[in-house]
């Protein structure tokens, strides 16, 4: 313990320089640079580095946030500090190809009954799939974990899991599911693969589902004809859930979900195969829900929020969408339901940006999929 006490005022003042020194390195401190947008001069702030592969963060009450990372762990960030140890009680997850721990979300009376959800690839048998678990948060570990969905069917290889959750207004649950690298699964009902479920908060399956009580279906699924869908967000005004997925080469989309439609895949598709060729039957069919936007060549998109806060108020009701191939944040401006014009930020500046979110402090934060990834924040420079 330093003391102050005595000396000369000289003395006492060097010794009060020392002390505020130790106590600034002791204190956690974002890296920071300003970057030039269209409309405003931003602060991009590095909280946090050293994440392996993060796929998702939420906020908690206590001004906190939880942070997945790929591999199977569960991080917290509180005071400005990533703690060094993570969670307990997290399933074992198949961290194998893209599989792994996906995404976070607490209930919407989580101040109440803490608990959150955890989308997740598990192996079983040699094969894999994702789940949806749900457990309670004590602050330092998850408790009374309960497996609420497993994916079936479970298939080998690594592609492909979907993974997003959020709850609509309703306080039912959606989980997207990638159709695991099989094509054909995504337009076949009696298998979840390439589709949207809805949930009940405590895994059940609502009765007014669209295939709920038909036979050979599956009663959890809301939509079908999806390939890849890892962003999915409510709108703001209307409530409705809009989703983007991975196209092939090419062809990445962003759909509203509608219940009990076919959004088309692998029929319908803006994308080629890897190969060059086409695939597909072309861009629209009859009894088929063409996106409202498509991205050609792919951006690879990952996270996706709605922006409606006052921090950036000439971004409100913007779409905000994360970027992996071509590594950046891209900014839609929205008429209705049409992207009416896109901005690229943070080019060359962070890397594979595999989720974004708003803030309750109304800031943007954004975490890179890499394998020393980071958490970042965004708010207005001034």
């Amino acid at each position: 313990m330093l003391h102050l006490s005595g000396g000369s005022g000289a003395g006492r003042t060097g010794w009060l320089i020392v002390l505020l020194a130790v106590v600034a390195l002791a204190m956690p401190a974002a890296a920071e640079e300003v970057i030039r947008s269209e409309k405003y001069e931003l602060r991009l702030e590095t909280l946090a580095q050293g994440l392996e592969h993060p796929w998702s963060l939420a906020f908690l009450p206590d001004g906190g946030l939880l942070i997945t990372e790929r591999p199977g762990r569960l991080r917290l960030w509180r005071h400005g500090v990533l703690q060094p140890e993570p969670i307990s009680g997290v399933p074992t997850v198949a961290a194998y190809g893209q599989g792994g721990l996906f995404d976070v979300v607490l209930h919407p009376r989580f101040a109440d009954n803490r608990r959150l959800y955890l989308a997740y690839a598990a192996e079983r048998n040699g094969t894999m799939n994702t789940e949806l678990a749900m457990a309670e948060f004590d602050g330092s570990r998850l408790l009374n974990l309960r497996v609420l969905f497993r994916a079936e069917p479970k298939v080998s290889g690594g592609h492909h899991f979907g993974g997003r959750i959020v709850f609509d207004r309703e306080g039912y649950i959606y989980l997207t599911l990638g159709e695991r690298g099989r094509d054909e699964l995504a337009q076949d009902p009696s298998n979840h693969a390439g589709s949207v479920v809805r949930l009940r908060d405590d895994g059940s399956v609502p009765p007014d589902n669209p295939w709920f009580g038909r036979a050979g279906a599956r009663p959890e699924l809301f939509t079908i004809g999806h390939r890849n869908p890892q962003g999915m967000a409510l709108h703001p005004d209307t409530g409705a859930v809009w989703i983007h997925e991975h196209g092939p080469r090419g062809g990445d989309e962003i759909n509203i979900l509608k219940a009990g439609r076919n959004y088309g895949w692998p029929v319908l598709t803006f994308g080629r195969a890897y190969s060059g060729l086409p695939m597909g039957e072309g861009t629209h069919r009859e009894g088929m829900e063409p996106p409202i936007h498509h991205w050609t060549p792919s951006i690879a998109p990952s996270g996706m929020a709605f922006y409606t806060a006052d921090a950036f108020p000439g971004w409100r009701d913007n779409l905000l969408v994360g970027a992996l191939v071509l590594e950046h944040l891209a900014r839609l401006e929205l008429d209705g339901k049409r992207v009416v014009r896109q901005e690229r930020l943070l080019e060359g500046k962070v890397g594979r940006i595999r989720d974004v979110r708003q803030g309750p402090d109304g800031f943007i934060y954004l975490l890179t999929d890499h394998r020393n990834g980071a958490l970042y924040r965004l708010r207005p420079a001034f």
